[in-house]
């Protein structure tokens, strides 16, 4: 599994100015703040894929369990936001029942924790999550192979890509993707263009060949 952690460059440079000043993060701006976290499965050719299907609705995860799901102006602009990215590199977006390759499913958690997590056990346990019953997979699993780490001390807005495509032959709904937006501003609406093209720009790996 690949893991990629794009830090903004003021961040990165903490290292170099810690020397001269006692708490550079202070003069970070708002936008620089920000990170962008992406992970995938290294054995998945993406190319192979050629639809999605997106979720009409973001999942409020709360204390590691789904609340609710919303569908306001912000999850209405950043589940768009993610559509035209995808059509951006090839894709085309279908109904959920018309056998998608790609399903995408937005979050927003909301908790503070720290740690790592291993998607292979991950899925399996919490795929209540993701609702397989809305991509017309009850009672599937979903399944990773992959580690990731993760540090939440506020609400972090997770997006996360599943093959559809071999779900039926596999019997369950393998994860592939998942981008994590973290840091201030990341709710505001006004971000959402710049967050959604920094972690498809950190992503190249997604596109249709063409």
């Amino acid at each position: 599994m690949k893991q990629y952690a794009i830090v903004p460059f003021a961040a990165a440079a903490l290292f170099l100015l810690a020397s001269c000043t006692k708490d550079p993060i202070k003069n970070l701006n708002a936008d620089e703040n920000r990170l962008y976290i992406t992970n995938r499965d290294s054995s998945t050719n993406f190319s192979s894929f050629k639809t999605f299907s997106i979720s009409d609705s973001v999942a409020i995860i709360r204390n590691d369990r789904q609340h609710e799901k919303t569908r306001d102006a912000f999850d209405t602009a950043f589940i768009a936001a993610v559509s035209n990215a995808m059509v951006q590199r090839g894709f085309v977006p279908v109904p959920k029942d018309q056998n998608p390759d790609l399903g995408i499913n937005v979050s927003n958690i909301i908790n503070t924790y720290s740690g790592y997590v291993d998607y292979g056990n991950y899925y399996n346990d919490y795929y209540g999550y993701w609702d397989p019953y809305y991509w017309g997979y009850p009672g599937y699993g979903y399944y990773g192979s992959y580690i990731g780490t993760y540090q939440v001390n506020e609400g972090v807005i997770s997006v996360d890509m599943f093959n559809l495509k071999d779900a039926a032959a596999n019997g369950k709904i393998k994860a592939i993707w998942n981008g994590v937006i973290r840091g201030t501003g990341n709710d505001n609406i006004a971000n959402i263009s710049s967050n959604v093209k920094a972690l498809f720009d950190q992503s190249p790996y997604i596109k249709v060949t063409q």
